[in-house]
Formats: structure tokens, C-alpha cells, sequence
């Protein structure tokens, strides 16, 4: 046996005989990353990963000769979960799930045993906690299946070994951190095991058609440890986000081969467990000040839901040659748009002030039809004036100051008039295929100064 140094990237799993402050593959900097491997002599000794080969060899078949067919999807007992998935677990399917650490992936993975494990044979492996702390959370959640099987261990081989005595129909590993593989000498998280061990789960779940649920540990840039090759390797990527400090938890999926990588599912940690919110807009809009400058509501399509949300913003005069420009929630560079759009277009002499942006409840907004209700916050503060409660903004804003269509306008009418608000501003653009709601006072913009004289600000 002998001991090599080898260097890989734990952005993208390439590997190098030295060190070097930029990855050449993927170019990102400060990614590699030292291992000490041992190489075997024999083929399969211990040493870097062998190979994994499918135990049934797959043949080339026409395209015309192939059978299609959809795939066979199950309830996990949490619609919240089923709607971010795409309607379900698909079986044969390699699901990863990321979060900071207490954000709440154990318990909802637990919570998914408890209810499949009365009509199916579940496998809960576990490297980080025993079986008598596992059954403590349980009882915690009311989780009683009878055919759920707790596994303690860290060794894939062991684990094999486990499935193909007890054949269960879904298999959780809680985290693919602390595996490791006799096939490779180095410890456990490292990206020679992480590799290894995640492609012999993908073979395990496509083989038999087992389906697998893989928790994985987040860096401090929030991505998931491990190199990036491992969110390619599996079937789909959610992450479950929230602060330690807030008790609603929002899943959103990254990469999703079944369905929409759009949706996505709230969650309450509650003394019993997640607990679902199907009504995401009561909760983002809780608490939410009355007569208050600064805060504006607007309606946002997370896949095939419409959901509003309040948008803050806080200007404040200040003594620095460059003002602070700060945004939660909402893309900093768009923010700044919005910013010198407000001032070149609006008319808003914001260059001297402090401007602070927030997106309540900690979701967070990638799509333009935010932008209207954004510079009605940054008025209603620079004026210091507040906004009727009854208003809903909605609408993409372009540099020139004018306001622009959105998508799926009457899905966010009617969620804006079921929550009992009562005018809405809108673009003109958008007057052709509205379906007027009862009650909702409608009022159709062009320029963002047409907006601000609507609100009255």
C-alpha cells in the first residue's frame, strides 16, 4: 500500500496533483481541497473509488422500440412536500434535501415515515444519532409504524448488506456525510467518499427500484458540502429553508427531473413536529402594520400558486459620501434598478439617503412582477407617507419608468380578492385579459408616475 496526496475541487469533484488557488475545470476559487488516498495494488483494493457497475447491463434499444409509460408516484403524507415534488415520491427516484443545521430535515423526513410505514416497509438509516434518540423524536411526533426499521450505521456495505435482508420499499440516509465505503481510504465527508457512496444509492434506487431519501449538510454559502457533481447524480434537489429563529420553514426545490422546479411547500415547526401552512399568504401578511409608510403588498406565482407578500422599504437621509443600499429577499442589483429608476423617472431625490429593502417572512423574490409594489414602498418612505391597507401592486417596471404585463394576472386577482383586498394596481397592458373580480377596484398604469399618483404619493 501506498499513501498519495491528491487534490480535488469541492465545487465540481475535479481532481488535480496540486494545489492551486482556482479550480481549472469550473473556475471557482478556494475549492480544492487535500486528501490522503491509499493505492491499492490489486484492482478493487482499497484506495480511490472503483467503479460502480450495474449488476443487470443495459442494451441499446431504438427509440421507436421503447415502451413509454409514467411514472409511479405515491403520497408522502404531506401535501406541502407532494406539491414540490410534482404530485409525489416517484419510485426509483433519488431525492436530496439540504438545510442548515436544525432547520428541520430530520424531523420531516421522520414525519414521512410515519405515514408511509403503515402501508409500506420503510428503512431509517441514521449516522448521527442512535436508535433510542430516534425513537425519543419519534414518540415526539406521534411516529408509531409497524414497519419502520431503525439502522444505526455509517458503512455503505453494512447498509447493502441491511436492504437486501429486510427489502424495503424506501430507504432515508440521515446524512450522506458520515458515510463511508471500505472501497475508499479516506474519512467519512470527504469528496472521494461522498462521490462513492451517492452512486452506489443511485444504482441501489434505479436496480430496485427502491426510493431514496438522502439528507445532505449545507457550507456556509448555503450549497450543499460535498462537490456540485453530487446535485447532478440524483434525481431531485430540495432545500429547506428558514431561520433558526422563525418558526415557518419554506421546501423549495433546486432541481426537480418530475416536475416544476417553481413550487414550493410551507411549513410551521410546531411541538409536535412540521406542521403545513396551505394558505401561505395569511402568514407572510400576519402582523402586518397598519397607516405604516414604507410597506407595500403584491402577489407572486411560486409555480402554479399565487402568494402575497409585503414589501418593505426604509429610506433614511445619510452623512456618507456613498449611500448604503442593502436588500432581503429581493436581488440587490435589482433593487438598485429600481432605486435609480425611482429617482431618474420618479422624481424622487433618493441619492442622499440610506435604502433598505425587505421581503417579510422570509421569502425570497426572483420575478419582476414585484417591481411596482418596490417603488411604492421606496415612495411611501421617502415621502413618508403610508399607503392605503386595501392596495395591491403588481407589475414589472422597465428602465424607462413605464410599467409592464405580467403573467397569469387573473390567478393573482382572485387570490388578491379572496384575502379581502379591495384595489389593485395594474398595467395597462394587462386590461385585454382580465376577468374582472367582484369587489376589487382595478386601476391601470403606464409610467411609474402614473402609479405614484394613484397611491398619492
Amino acid at each position: 500500500m501506498k499513501e498519495k496526496i491528491i487534490f480535488f475541487c469541492s465545487a465540481c469533484g475535479n481532481e488535480t496533483p496540486r494545489w492551486s488557488g482556482q479550480c481549472g475545470a469550473c473556475g471557482q476559487w478556494n475549492t480544492i481541497v487535500e486528501e490522503t488516498v491509499v493505492k491499492g495494488k490489486a484492482k478493487g483494493g482499497k484506495g480511490q473509488a472503483v467503479p460502480v457497475r450495474s449488476a443487470n447491463p443495459s442494451t441499446a434499444r431504438l427509440l421507436t422500440e421503447v415502451e413509454s409509460g409514467s411514472e409511479i408516484r405515491f403520497d408522502t403524507g404531506l401535501g406541502e412536500l407532494d406539491r414540490v415534488l410534482g404530485g409525489g415520491a416517484v419510485k426509483g427516484s433519488l431525492v436530496l434535501i439540504g438545510g442548515a443545521p436544525g432547520v428541520g430535515k430530520s424531523t420531516l423526513m421522520l414525519q414521512i415515515c410515519g405515514h408511509l410505514s403503515r402501508f409500506a416497509r420503510v428503512l431509517y438509516v441514521s449516522g448521527e444519532e442512535s436508535q433510542a434518540q430516534i425513537k425519543m423524536r419519534a414518540e415526539r411526533l406521534g411516529v408509531s409504524g409497524a414497519e419502520l426499521y431503525l439502522l444505526p450505521e455509517t458503512n455503505l456495505e453494512q447498509i447493502q448488506a441491511a436492504v437486501g435482508e429486510i427489502q424495503p420499499d424506501m430507504l432515508i440516509v440521515d446524512s450522506i456525510q458520515t458515510l463511508f465505503s471500505d472501497d475508499v481510504n479516506t474519512a467519512p465527508g470527504s469528496v472521494s467518499q461522498v462521490k462513492q457512496c451517492t452512486m452506489h444509492l443511485m444504482q441501489m434506487a434505479k436496480g430496485q427500484g427502491l426510493t431514496v431519501f438522502v439528507i445532505g449538510h449545507v457550507n456556509k454559502e448555503g450549497d450543499i458540502a460535498g462537490p456540485r457533481v453530487l446535485e447532478h447524480m440524483v434525481d431531485c434537489v430540495l432545500y429547506v429553508e428558514g431561520s433558526s429563529n422563525l418558526s415557518y420553514k419554506i421546501l423549495r426545490a433546486a432541481k426537480n427531473r418530475f416536475g416544476s422546479t417553481n413550487e414550493i411547500g410551507v411549513f410551521e415547526m410546531t411541538g409536535a413536529g412540521l406542521k403545513e401552512v396551505p394558505n401561505p399568504s395569511e402568514m407572510l401578511l400576519s402582523g402586518r402594520p397598519e397607516n405604516a409608510p414604507g410597506t407595500c403588498v403584491t402577489s407572486v406565482m411560486e409555480g402554479t400558486r399565487p402568494v402575497l407578500a409585503e414589501i418593505q422599504a426604509l429610506l433614511t437621509p445619510t452623512s456618507l459620501k456613498v449611500p448604503r443600499r442593502t436588500a432581503n429577499g429581493l436581488d440587490l442589483g435589482r433593487a438598485m434598478l429600481l432605486l435609480a429608476v425611482a429617482e431618474k423617472r420618479g422624481g424622487l431625490a433618493i441619492g442622499g439617503c440610506d435604502a433598505y429593502i425587505n421581503v417579510v417572512g422570509g421569502l425570497t423574490i426572483d420575478e419582476p412582477a414585484a417591481d411596482l409594489a418596490t417603488m411604492l414602498a421606496i415612495a411611501s418612505s421617502y415621502r413618508d407617507w403610508p399607503l392605503d391597507s386595501g392596495i395591491v401592486a403588481i407589475g414589472e417596471v422597465g428602465l424607462t419608468g413605464e410599467i409592464r404585463a405580467v403573467s397569469g394576472i387573473n390567478q393573482r386577482l382572485a387570490e388578491v380578492q379572496r384575502l379581502g383586498f379591495t384595489k389593485c394596481i395594474l398595467p395597462v397592458q394587462d386590461r385585454e385579459k382580465l376577468v374582472r373580480p367582484e369587489g376589487l377596484k382595478l386601476t391601470m398604469v403606464k409610467t411609474i408616475r402614473d402609479a405614484f399618483l394613484a397611491v398619492g404619493v
